[in-house]
């Protein structure tokens, strides 16, 4: 029997990925991919062109959705795995914060014609094929246009992030908010790519401890931004936390970010996998 080859974080131009969601599926079957998860960023509208593609490919999906969070001065990304799509609890939940980037993406503008990086608000927007999905890529990308830097991870080096011109600080749902919204369509929620956070191992375990008392289930331990160290780090925590492990690459382009969709190594033995009593 073939191995599965599971990738449970991707994003389609619905949010700040480049390939329609069809696209993004006829990519992850290509990669040998046999299980995908399409986590759009803080919207579920790319899922049904999704399905529909995956079911021709024979690809089998999970309907997935990343949430934007703040947790005192850190955001952070709570996946919603095997959720119900038109769960009204969840859709109102992501209307509510698709409603604020909008505005973000006005001061964010702003604040890069202040350092010399004109329009980029319009420049964006040509990037965003969700209009109501702006966000920080879309802005990267066009600033790659404009011959501000070489690619989008020198873009993050410079702009867009804590410090740096372009970083607008925004209130995103709350912890318990996102974990009860993915609860309440019947999904699982998992802390994606804790290795990004900048936060100290007391830190992380005072936000896995917050996590799993919310209803948090698992965390990402192998994803395309972490390293072979941070692997190890997180399955030991997902052990000592009884969290389910995931994986998934995070893929947003094809020229972009750091792994091809499925091209991942597999979780550590001593990881439970989030899929470890689904049906495939």
């Amino acid at each position: 029997m073939q191995q599965q080859n599971f990738d449970l974080h991707c994003h389609s131009n619905v949010s700040d990925g480049v390939l329609p969601p069809a696209d993004l599926v006829a990519r992850a079957a290509d990669c040998g991919v046999t299980v995908l998860a399409l986590t759009d960023h803080d919207d579920v509208a790319g899922l049904p062109a999704a399905q529909l593609a995956a079911q021709t490919l024979g690809l089998r999906l999970i309907n997935g959705v990343e949430i934007s969070v703040t947790w005192g001065t850190h955001t952070l990304h709570v996946l919603g795995l095997d959720i119900d799509p038109e769960s009204a609890e969840l859709v109102a939940g992501l209307t509510m914060i698709r409603a604020g980037r909008g505005e973000r993406a006005i001061k964010m503008a702003e604040q890069l014609a202040k350092v010399g990086i004109p329009d980029s608000l319009a420049g964006a927007y040509q990037y965003a094929g969700n209009k109501n999905s702006i966000g920080r890529m879309h802005f990267a990308r066009y600033m790659v246009e404009q011959g501000v830097a070489k690619d989008v991870r020198s873009i993050f080096k410079r702009f867009l992030v804590k410090g740096k011109p372009g970083y607008v600080p925004h209130q995103w749902a709350d912890l318990a908010q996102a974990v009860g919204w993915i609860r309440a369509s019947g999904g699982r929620a998992i802390l994606a790519h804790p290795g990004r956070y900048p936060m100290g191992d007391g830190k992380m375990q005072e936000l896995l401890l917050l996590f799993k008392a919310c209803g948090g289930e698992g965390i990402e331990v192998v994803t395309g931004s972490h390293t072979v160290e941070h692997y190890a780090q997180f399955a030991r925590l997902a052990k000592k936390f009884d969290l389910l492990s995931s994986r998934g690459s995070d893929f947003h382009a094809p020229d972009e970010g750091y792994r091809d969709l499925g091209r991942l190594p597999q979780l550590p033995d001593i990881c439970t996998p989030v899929w470890h009593d689904w049906t495939v």
